[in-house]
């Protein structure tokens, strides 16, 4: 059994950048993708002057009157040969005549028919955008590894892109053992549970942005179990199992996964939840074994598969955020096992929750944090800094 820091190294060590795939992506579908490459910018922008107001644009001169001789529209393909003391009518966003030398606002001008008055005598280059003022033509824009974000995405097809490169999102399965599995929807008969893991899993990998998942369950039975994950290894980049890797009589995932050959990085955490976890690897798909009781397999997949996955897409800052945040309360660990306990976390203090058994999912619906106790810390007092994990639904 190894300690969560030497697991959380061993998961680390495992996610190299040689094991991440690419692809091109269209835009409209590249939401929180991570590039692949870096952007360089194949137009300026703006890719011409542009007016930055709705006014008049002007070739100055020593008087405050100008002759208007036009109009020019956003869109316009419209380059009005202005002499001194000459103006245009312009609008946000349209062509700056290439002759003009500012642009005054309407609220500063008085107009009378074809003739301004300009109340403030303006600035050479005033409200004028200049050719590349945001992005110059072959400068770089977005740096390999940058995850792309709303605004990211329309500066792309700002600059006439459609598709960028970036790092596919992982294919998982995510395989479910246990004939007392009951699914929803369906009378409860005795000795049945309703089955949430799959969608617990499911739901936290849409929260990363992962769609491409498989969902099967799993007979308590050796060949099934051998079948099907044979299946899983083939199609995946990660599996995920749930449940069945203790050491019952009816527990048949980890004798498959030595019949399977599947390499073993590390079996059983020293920690509470989640002390029977697996992790390994088999040729180019990743595999965590998650302990079957819901708290716990969600405390693994947010401590160990999270950062796993997010390097996987490229990320290079991975792992749920932590902070050092004072305790509200008291705090006696009587564990040998590191801690992850539920809490709360509201006006700079943190809450251990009640609730903290490895079977009730309730308290962690309720937390928008982790606290990690290490084991050799027994007693924590009110006030004292601890480390929490900011959950990502509670963010």
């Amino acid at each position: 059994m190894i300690t969560v820091e030497q697991a959380l190294a061993l998961v680390a060590k495992h996610s190299l950048p040689q094991d991440r795939k690419s692809e091109k992506k269209a835009l409209e579908q590249a939401q929180q993708a991570v590039l692949a490459q870096e952007v360089v910018a194949p137009i300026a922008l703006p890719p011409f002057r542009q007016s930055a107001m709705d006014g008049y644009a002007v070739h100055l001169h020593d008087s405050n009157s100008y002759q208007i001789i036009g109009t020019i529209q956003a869109g316009d393909d419209i380059d009005f040969e202005l002499q001194p003391g000459q103006a245009c009518r312009i609008f946000t966003g349209a062509a700056v005549p290439h002759t003009a030398n500012a642009v005054v606002i309407q609220e500063l001008v008085i107009r009378e028919e074809n003739q301004i008055k300009v109340q403030k005598k303006p600035q050479e280059g005033q409200n004028i955008r200049k050719v590349g003022e945001q992005v110059e033509q072959g400068t770089l824009v977005l740096e390999k590894g940058f995850v792309l974000n709303p605004p990211a995405l329309g500066l792309l097809q700002s600059l006439g892109l459609k598709e960028v490169l970036v790092y596919a999102k992982p294919k998982i399965t995510i395989l479910l053992t246990g004939n007392e599995l009951q699914q929803a929807g369906k009378p409860l008969t005795p000795g049945k549970i309703y089955e949430s893991n799959s969608l617990v899993l499911q739901a936290a990998l849409q929260q990363m942005g992962i769609t491409t998942v498989k969902i099967q369950l799993i007979e308590d039975d050796l060949n099934a179990t051998v079948q099907t994950l044979k299946v899983a290894l083939e199609e995946a980049d990660l599996v995920l199992i749930s449940g069945g890797i203790s050491v019952g009589d009816f527990d048949f995932a980890g004798t498959a996964l030595q019949q399977l050959g599947v390499e073993e990085i590390f079996y059983k955490v020293k920690q509470k939840p989640g002390k029977p976890l697996y992790f390994g690897k088999h040729q180019q798909t990743y595999l965590f074994a998650l302990p079957g009781n819901p708290a716990s397999t969600l405390n693994c997949f947010y401590v160990y598969v999270y950062p796993l996955l997010e390097a996987l897409m490229g990320k290079t800052k991975t792992g749920l955020m932590r902070l050092q945040q004072p305790l509200a309360h008291d705090f006696e660990n009587t564990n040998d096992r590191a801690l992850f306990l539920k809490a709360s976390l509201e006006n700079n203090k943190v809450s251990i929750r009640t609730g903290q058994a490895s079977s009730m999912i309730k308290a962690f619906a309720e937390a928008n944090a982790l606290v990690y106790i290490p084991h050799s810390q027994k007693e924590i007092k009110k006030g004292e800094a601890v480390q929490t994990l900011l959950l990502p639904h509670g963010i």
